[in-house]
């Protein structure tokens, strides 16, 4: 660790903590809520917590850019933590605070850490088997510390702040940022300083920068490497103040406090959204309300504040594919949604929905500095940028396939692009399956079909060897007021109006109606909420025939 003398300067994390601290001291930085009151860190505290916690990482004397693992659900420490290891010389791991044991224990052992921080988690305790004695573990404060291990208030206690500024090397890693396991292991992402330095100077600005004093609402897995750009990223660029959620059950009183400049949600939570607006007010109603031209303006202005977002300068959705329907339902109320594109391996970062300019049924506009080209025969998206992975850690086979000898990275998306450089996604190269005529059917398509019908919570098209696709759902909360034939005569009016508009070979034969729902815990869902295709299909696979068999069209689950 030393100061970069790069020819091309670059600004870390580290260096905007750095700043802030100085220009800023007394000025919140974090705020974690607990009940009805906060725990507020400066900027001033943030960078003395970040240099004691530095110190008692180099008093292990651990070989320089040594990985060190960090599992915790989104809280003040958990940023603290974060920044400490980059400080300190080393390498940031964090992992989702959802794993089990068995996974944990799988990415720890792929990762090398010696050190692991264990924060806010549900079941640790069923947690922890899967950590290795070796592992050094540090507990944080107030979420149940275990006993067991180094406690975060006793380095603080006993460490004295660094007094020096150091800062990475553009080129040494940033983090290794383990992807969530949509199909197989997760695959560790080794990501620079410079890599997050430039996608931030490329994006600054659409990112909204610009906006002072911003504040954010923390409550996706910092781990994943959206929450990581808009909240970590841009608050640390912006020097703005992150609130965080406590838990599922204060959610709503957390965002409301927070009343973000910036927000990010998946589509999952915004169908959540848009079902807990439509139980208050029914669409009817909602739509008589938007006509009257007073009565329009007090109404928007009221679900906006009801929702916490009526400050929301930037309002995104990302990590899954979004329906046109809901983007433009949440724009009548006058919510802007701008959806963004990308992965891992890109820093999330190819292309977002211009505000003013949005082009319905694309991802966004390709991002400065980002190059987007689809390969002949496949349609596959491939992206080339400064801000590419290094390549997956330990795994050079994994890299090859991915990163091709040109540096693109081949994305595994299909898609498309305009004239005007704006993207279109239209399936997945594995998600994509033949069926039993020999036909190739991509089922992302087909799901953004049911997106209008609020008796469906979840879906996933399944097919393969089967005739026609089938689409299993899970039903809405709001579904559970009305009786079976109600429900089977909105899932058939869907499926009558679906149908036709599809290729013969991808119209839906039934619906199945799963019991239960799929969650993280479940196995189901990624902790990002996207459905897991192969689990869903592999879980399924015995009842599908009989399905598909059945005369009636709506089949449900016994």
């Amino acid at each position: 660790m030393k100061a970069t003398n790069s020819p091309t300067p670059i600004t870390t994390f580290v260096d905007n903590l750095y700043h802030w601290e100085k220009e800023r001291p007394h000025q919140v930085y974090l705020r974690q809520p607990f009940g009805d009151s906060f725990r507020d860190y400066t900027w001033k505290e943030v960078g003395d917590q970040v240099r004691r916690v530095s110190a008692y990482l180099r008093s292990l004397n651990l070989p320089p850019q040594s990985n060190i693992g960090l599992v915790s659900k989104n809280c003040a420490e958990w940023i603290i933590a974060d920044l400490a290891i980059m400080v300190a010389g080393h390498v940031s791991v964090p992992f989702y605070a959802t794993l089990t044991a068995d996974q944990l224990q799988q990415v720890l052992t792929h990762s090398g850490c010696s050190v692991l921080f264990v924060g806010k988690l549900d079941d640790w305790s069923g947690m922890k088997k899967g950590v290795s004695s070796a592992i050094k573990c540090i507990s944080f404060p107030t979420y149940n510390p275990d006993a067991e291990h180094i406690q975060w208030n006793d380095i603080l206690a006993n460490h004295a702040p660094i007094s020096d500024n150091p800062t990475p090397q553009p080129d040494d890693l940033f983090s290794i940022i383990y992807t969530s396991g949509t199909t197989g292991n997760p695959k560790g992402v080794m990501v620079t300083h410079r890599a997050v330095s430039e996608a931030v100077g490329r994006t600054k600005d659409i990112l909204r920068y610009d906006v002072p004093n911003p504040r954010f609402f923390s409550y996706l897995p910092l781990c994943h490497i959206a929450e990581r750009n808009i909240i970590e990223a841009t608050s640390l660029g912006t020097g703005g103040t992150v609130y965080f959620a406590e838990s599922l059950d204060t959610f709503a009183k957390n965002l409301a406090a927070a009343s973000p400049a910036h927000f990010l949600a998946v589509p999952r939570i915004w169908t959540k959204f848009q079902l807990g607006i439509l139980a208050k007010m029914p669409q009817k109603k909602l739509d008589m309300l938007l006509k009257i031209p007073v009565l329009s303006g007090i109404v928007k202005k009221k679900i906006r504040k009801g929702l916490g977002l009526n400050e929301a300068q930037l309002v995104l959705t990302g990590a899954a594919p979004m329906p046109i329907s809901l983007i433009r339902w949440f724009r009548r109320l006058g919510i802007t949604i701008q959806e963004a594109y990308g992965m891992t391996e890109n820093l999330g970062a190819v292309c977002m929905m211009p505000h003013d300019n949005p082009k319905d049924g694309s991802v966004g506009k390709i991002y400065p500095g980002m190059e987007v080209v689809i390969a002949e025969g496949t349609g596959e998206i491939l992206t080339r940028s400064p801000w590419n992975m290094l390549g997956y850690y330990r795994e050079p086979s994994l890299t090859a396939d991915t990163i091709d000898s040109e540096g693109w990275i081949h994305t595994g998306d299909v898609g498309e692009v305009d004239e005007d450089g704006y993207l279109k996604i239209t399936g997945r190269v594995k998600e994509m399956y033949k069926t039993s005529k020999g036909e190739y059917v991509a089922p992302s398509q087909i799901e953004f079909g049911f997106a209008d019908n609020k008796m469906i919570e979840q879906i996933c098209v399944v097919g393969q060897n089967l005739p026609q696709p089938i689409a299993l759902v899970v039903l809405s909360e709001m579904a559970q007021k009305f009786d079976k034939d109600t429900i089977n005569q909105s899932l058939n009016s869907t499926l009558s109006d679906l149908n036709p508009r599809l290729k013969t070979y991808e119209r839906v034969q039934k619906i199945v109606i799963i019991k239960g729902t799929w969650t993280v815990d479940n196995n189901m869902l990624t902790p990002t909420m996207k459905t897991k295709r192969n689990v869903i299909e592999k879980n399924y696979a015995p009842m599908m025939e009989p399905w598909y068999e059945t005369k009636e069209s709506i089949i449900w689950e016994s």
